[in-house]
């Protein structure tokens, strides 16, 4: 790879392991704050209903973009990034200035999350929020979803993934307006230092597909989305146009490329619910108290799926990530329990129904 390509794949790398790790180190703050949002965790119905919200999510935010309401879906998503925020600052924040039992520090810094993605979503303010939202996420969801819910949940997601990025290709169309509305449902990897996101005017983003190549006239010559409600499209951008050589190195022109949010999250559900919900002792690390060999190998097993995504990616073609990054967080989990010795039916949540 050359550097561009190394540096866009260090990025993304980074933005996933401060993800991952930073949802870890919430799992027991967000459980002693009382944040698991469901009574039953090991209810397997859990997941379709989230699943369900999903599908409702998406044929909404498809209309907002159809009849022009997109302002209403950044608002929604803008709110959302400050509440999510709240939920991770209420805990790391100090209590310096407080209203009764609020703190206002949190509350301040995650309103200071929405006006800086109002008033500047530069591609540096969008991952910066991104990430916070991705830890929140993925600790809320991970102390929700018991170990068969999530393994549901997951596999679900990936084959929708997939059948909407390369079979009805509506995601395509959602992932185009999402990323015109510049809002942290995407985390931006840019390959080049004078890359802005606040210039890039997307166009010739539409009618994009998986096997298409881009030509000089189309300034998006490839874009591949994987979409579900918080989980944006995986895609690549061209800032300076592309080429119709077939020879022509696919990331030469490129200056982003994009990864949904949800690709980040959605693995990191995983691991979080390894981390929280299986009997795996722990491993000892001081600063992740709830890192467990299940969880430690579901991260891998998303570092791995990563890896192959973004060398796809990089090859100037679309794909959907779910299938990669949750195939390989539930395969690495699976095999940390059969490593710390924890029979793959109690790993999969399977027991009590045997």
């Amino acid at each position: 790879m050359n550097a561009r390509e190394v540096r866009g794949v260090a990025v993304a790398a980074l933005l996933f392991l401060l993800v991952q790790v930073g949802a870890l180190a919430m799992v027991g703050p967000f459980e002693t704050a009382g944040y698991q949002a469901v009574e039953d965790p090991s209810d397997p119905t859990n997941s379709l209903v989230y699943i369900a919200a999903i599908l409702v999510a998406t044929a909404l935010m498809l209309a907002a973009f159809k009849y022009a309401f997109e302002q209403a879906v950044k608002a929604v998503v803008v709110f959302s990034s400050a509440l999510v925020s709240w939920y991770v600052f209420a805990v790391v924040a100090p209590p310096l200035i407080t209203l009764g039992s609020i703190n206002l520090v949190a509350i301040g810094l995650s309103v200071g999350v929405a006006v800086a993605l109002l008033l500047y979503p530069e591609w540096y303010v969008i991952d910066a929020a991104g990430v916070v939202m991705g830890i929140g996420a993925g600790a809320l969801f991970g102390i929700s979803f018991g170990l068969l819910p999530a393994v549901i949940l997951l596999a679900v997601l990936a084959v929708y993934d997939a059948i909407s990025v390369y079979g009805t290709e509506h995601m395509l169309s959602l992932a185009e307006g999402v990323m015109e509305l510049r809002i942290p449902v995407i985390l931006v990897i840019p390959l080049s230092f004078s890359y802005s996101l606040l210039e890039d005017d997307f166009s010739g983003a539409s009618g994009v597909h998986e096997d298409e190549a881009g030509t000089e006239d189309d300034p998006t010559d490839t874009a591949g989305r994987d979409d579900d409600d918080d989980a944006t499209p995986t895609a690549t951008t061209d800032g300076e146009g592309a080429s119709d050589d077939a020879d022509a190195d696919p990331v030469t022109d490129r200056d982003a490329f994009f990864i949904g949010l949800g690709d980040a999250v959605m693995p990191t559900v995983m691991v979080a619910s390894g981390a929280f919900f299986s009997p795996a002792s722990s491993l000892g690390v001081a600063a992740l108290p709830a890192l467990n060999l299940p969880a430690l190998l579901s991260m891998v097993g998303t570092f791995l799926g990563l890896g192959i995504l973004l060398w796809a990616v990089m090859k100037g073609r679309a794909h959907a990530g779910l299938p990669l990054l949750n195939g390989g967080a539930i395969g690495g989990y699976l095999l940390g329990s059969v490593l710390a010795g924890v029979p793959l039916a109690r790993a999969l949540g399977l027991a009590a129904y045997l």
